[in-house]
């Protein structure tokens, strides 16, 4: 187990492997597992589990509450529509919202079963990176898959419910990853199928998976040193086709069901290179000093004339040259930066997302990309810190460290209000974390702060529906039916289509014995949001007292 970062009598042999030597894999057989390395797996779970310690009970925060299960969606067909029915969320995740309607059978709304599961996957995540380094015989296996396990840029994939889909597909990901080396080994085809499979499935949990089986020749290069058409790249037509078909899929729905474009359709591509060219040294910075970590960074203002803004991109093309031209030293680094680079690209601004609305970055989004720095990082420390003792005294002292980062930041995913409150401290223009601070505090009962909080999102975005509704209801339970009136309607001048806000008015219309109009709003609340419970148990109670007044 090579946990430290190097010893001598290594070294040679790991230079060798760094440069690229072709055949290494199949010369020399991957050694088995002996009793220390099981004992480095035990304790790396455990380490996950007790970092994430702090947000083991942490309730639902954003929007946890549209992934785990709906009333409606309880039943068997519920799981039906999970599959079969487009649209009946905003998004098709179809494997990653099973899961979520196996665990509410398991253990309904308590969010210690979620938490438990999502901390499972990513130490099975983890278990795989050192799988596959030790197959790729890439030094450092073992830092590299505990710097992933405990780096804090992956709390919020880990200690956040929602993002199962990145924790879910990750495993699938880098399962179709080991899978397909053992193909490309082995040539049979059981293998190639069992990987396909796979790959089918990490698709079915989270669509940034699409870069598969553009990653998977960037490996094989970095084995042989070149590729071969017919052994390397007709096998992956199958798996581009399927990425391509996926991709499509999710672009029409950001585009109809999650209101991805009206965000982001007026950006040129030039502008859009600006933030992806950002954005990848935003993440870079991010993995080596993980420090204000926050659930959502200030959205950058974008503009193709200003002239230092083109620095970012001009300095990812030189280098992606320099690590080009040391390609014949070692083929480590263009791998890892392609890897890195590759992974991260769906989610760069080139396509549009929903979550562009508030921000162009966010930790989630280089939860597998990571992995190529965090490799190159760990193979690069194992080949320059050669001596024994001082390998394994500074790579258990980096792994410390980011245990306890990670220990910390956890403990930010515990409960929605320190969630908000540090994501305003961090980022104070940040709309949705007052608005959604605002309703963790309503919750709790503090009705005067929460409506200081809504009010300096409105200060912030003066045309923020959600928040302009979320005053309305603060005002009405204040009493003061004709304010929250006016907040209804403003909400719905804004965002016509905003059931929630019809269904808030009408209930306006009833108190002030506007029982035709109330219908009127429950009917247009129950047309763009036919499910809506709520709504629906509305409008039957405003139609009795109607029947009764006639």
């Amino acid at each position: 187990m090579d946990f430290r970062l190097a010893s001598p009598s290594k070294s040679g042999k790991l230079i060798g492997m760094m440069r690229g030597c072709g055949n290494a894999a199949k010369e020399t057989p991957t050694r088995a597992f002996g009793w220390k390395s099981w004992l480095f797996l035990v304790g790396l779970v455990a380490a996950v589990f007790l970092v994430y310690q702090p947000a083991w009970h942490g309730g639902y925060l954003f929007d946890d509450n549209q992934h785990v299960t709906r009333p409606e969606l309880r039943s068997l067909h519920g799981l039906h529509r999970i599959w079969f029915e487009i649209g009946t969320f905003d998004r098709y995740y179809p494997l990653l919202d099973s899961l979520f309607w196996f665990q509410h059978r398991l253990w309904g709304d308590a969010p210690l079963g979620y938490h438990l599961v999502n901390l499972a996957l990513h130490s099975a995540a983890a278990i795989l990176v050192l799988l596959i380094l030790r197959r790729l015989k890439v030094p450092g296996a073992y830092l590299a898959a505990a710097i992933f396990a405990l780096h804090p840029v992956n709390v919020e994939s880990v200690a956040w419910i929602s993002e199962l889909k990145n924790t879910l597909s990750g495993v699938f990901f880098l399962s179709a990853i080991f899978v397909y080396l053992r193909f490309d080994q082995t040539r049979k085809l059981t293998w190639y199928f069992c990987a396909f499979g796979l790959f089918g499935l990490a698709l079915l949990s989270k669509t940034t998976a699409v870069m598969l089986p553009a990653v998977l020749p960037v490996i094989l290069w970095w084995q042989r040193g070149r590729l071969s058409l017919k052994k390397d790249l007709l096998p992956l037509i199958p798996f581009f086709l399927c990425s391509a078909i996926a991709g499509l899929l999710t672009i029409w729905v950001e585009r109809n069901l999650a209101g991805a474009v009206s965000e982001l359709a007026n950006l040129t591509l030039v502008e859009r290179g600006l933030i992806a060219g950002r954005a990848i040294w935003f993440y870079l910075g991010k993995l080596i000093w993980p420090v204000n970590l926050m659930l959502i960074y200030p959205r950058w203002q974008i503009s193709s004339g200003a002239g230092w803004q083109y620095l970012f991109p001009v300095a990812v093309g030189i280098l992606l040259a320099l690590v080009w031209r040391l390609r014949r030293w070692s083929r480590g680094p263009v791998a890892g930066i392609l890897f890195f680079v590759i992974t991260l690209f769906p989610l760069l601004g080139f396509l549009n997302l929903n979550f562009f609305r508030y921000s162009f970055v966010a930790d989630h989004f280089q939860y597998l990309a990571s992995l190529g720095i965090i490799t190159l990082f760990s193979a690069g420390a194992t080949l320059l810190l050669r001596r024994k003792l001082m390998g394994q005294i500074s790579g258990v002292a980096l792994v410390a460290v980011l245990a306890g980062l990670s220990w910390q930041q956890s403990r930010m995913y515990a409960d929605s209000e320190p969630l908000y409150r540090t994501t305003i401290e961090r980022n104070h223009e940040s709309w949705l974390a007052h608005n959604n601070l605002g309703i963790a505090l309503m919750e709790h009962g503090q009705e005067a702060e929460a409506m200081a909080e809504y009010h300096a999102a409105l200060r912030i975005k003066p045309d923020y529906a959600e928040a302009h509704n979320n005053l309305g209801v603060i005002l009405l339970r204040c009493g003061q039916e004709a304010e929250a009136m006016a907040e209804y309607q403003m909400a719905l001048r804004i965002k016509p289509d905003y059931a929630v806000a019809h269904n808030n008015l009408g209930l306006v219309l009833v108190d002030r014995g506007q029982i035709t109009e109330a219908i009127e709003q429950y009917q247009i609340a129950l047309k763009i949001k036919p499910d809506y419970v709520e709504a629906r148990r509305n409008l039957a109670i405003a139609e009795i007292i109607r029947r009764k007044q006639q």
